[in-house]
């Protein structure tokens, strides 16, 4: 699980912009306690990606967008391999964007996710196949509910080898008829990644939040099939 740097979460009671989302109100959630976290308040999130990156040092990494991050960290964190997910924003050019920044349509930025993860037990194209799964692959710029780029399907290779990995598996699920519509994720070039806020962290797995309903119509429904279609790996607590 995550460092106590996203143990406990915090609260805001804004509506995401063209979504059903809400975040629990801080009557229902805990505040963060900092006594602890070293924090970065220049940051949205207090920590970079170099200092998450330092916390795994024997890891490899995987970015991925699919929409709301909130169901796409809750279905890898489930996967054997995966040491830990934290939600956050890539693709845009705006630095340190924050949830509202990203709801504009106009920082570039979509909720994506950075997947930690052990070679030895789970491969990149496993982690694509999960990906594929846990999403609408052929949505252009929404996700359900959720309408605007900053929810579009895209991956951020890291290096030429994923690259040709996301390429050759959007080729074979285009030729393979899994879909019924050509599959829309982009491949974009790799950018900076920002940590979001700490109260999107782990959010599908907050005690507070299971009966939010945006968790109970949208995220719990993805994250069920991934668990139905990956049993034969899930981690042994979801099993």
């Amino acid at each position: 699980m995550k460092s106590l740097l996203f143990t406990l979460l915090l609260a805001l009671g804004f509506f995401a912009c063209d979504s059903q989302r809400t975040t629990t109100t801080s009557e229902t959630t805990p505040a963060a306690d900092t006594s602890t976290q070293p924090g970065d308040e220049a940051l949205a999130g207090g920590i970079s990606i170099d200092e998450l990156d330092a916390q795994y040092p024997d890891a490899e990494k995987a970015y991925f967008a699919g929409g709301c991050f909130w169901c796409t960290e809750a279905s890898f964190t489930r996967i054997q391999g995966v040491e830990d997910v934290y939600s956050g924003y890539a693709g845009g050019q705006l630095e340190n964007p924050t949830y509202a920044d990203s709801n504009t349509k106009t920082s570039g930025h979509a909720e994506a996710i950075v997947v930690y993860y052990d070679p030895a037990v789970i491969t990149y194209d496993k982690l694509l196949d999960i990906f594929f799964v846990a999403h609408d692959p052929t949505q252009l710029n929404r996700q359900g509910p959720d309408v605007g780029p900053q929810y579009r399907s895209a991956i951020f290779p890291i290096n030429e080898e994923q690259r040709q990995q996301a390429e050759a598996k959007i080729e074979a699920l285009n030729a393979s008829g899994k879909f019924d519509k050509p599959i829309a994720t982009t491949i974009e070039d790799p950018i900076r990644f920002w940590v979001a806020e700490e109260y999107h962290q782990n959010y599908y797995e907050n005690p507070n939040n299971p009966n939010q309903g945006y968790v109970q119509n949208v995220s719990r429904p993805k994250v069920e099939k991934v668990m139905k279609e990956f049993s034969d790996i899930l981690k042994q607590e979801y099993q």
